[in-house]
């Protein structure tokens, strides 16, 4: 069975903002995030949330959104016990994603439209 979506947990530095997603590529809307901080107009631009806390895998698209709205609703103690059980440390998980954090070939899905 091969999982193509991901549902996501991401944070500030400070771990103080979290911000839920869905993605069908993980790394780059990662990519995408750390690319946007800064950007007042983006959620995760305007707190800087790009250092992956948190990520489940789903072959269908149906399922991703389903958590990820589940995932929305909890309380801000459910999400931290939830990323806690599969981050124990809430360390960063992009070094996970990538040889180097951050990779040195950067680019945003919109710029190749």
């Amino acid at each position: 069975m091969n999982e193509h979506f991901h549902v996501y947990i991401a944070a500030n530095k400070t771990r103080t903002v979290l911000y839920t997603g869905v993605t069908n590529n993980l790394p780059q809307r990662i990519i995408e995030h750390y690319l946007n901080r800064g950007n007042t107009r983006t959620f995760t631009g305007r707190y800087n949330c790009y250092h992956l806390l948190y990520h489940e895998s789903f072959q269908y698209i149906n399922g991703a959104i389903a958590r990820k709205k589940e995932i929305k609703n909890l309380s801000r103690r459910k999400k931290s016990e939830l990323i806690s059980a599969f981050n124990p440390h809430r360390q960063s998980l992009n070094q996970e994603l990538f040889d180097k954090w951050p990779p040195d070939d950067l680019f945003h899905r919109k710029d190749l439209e």
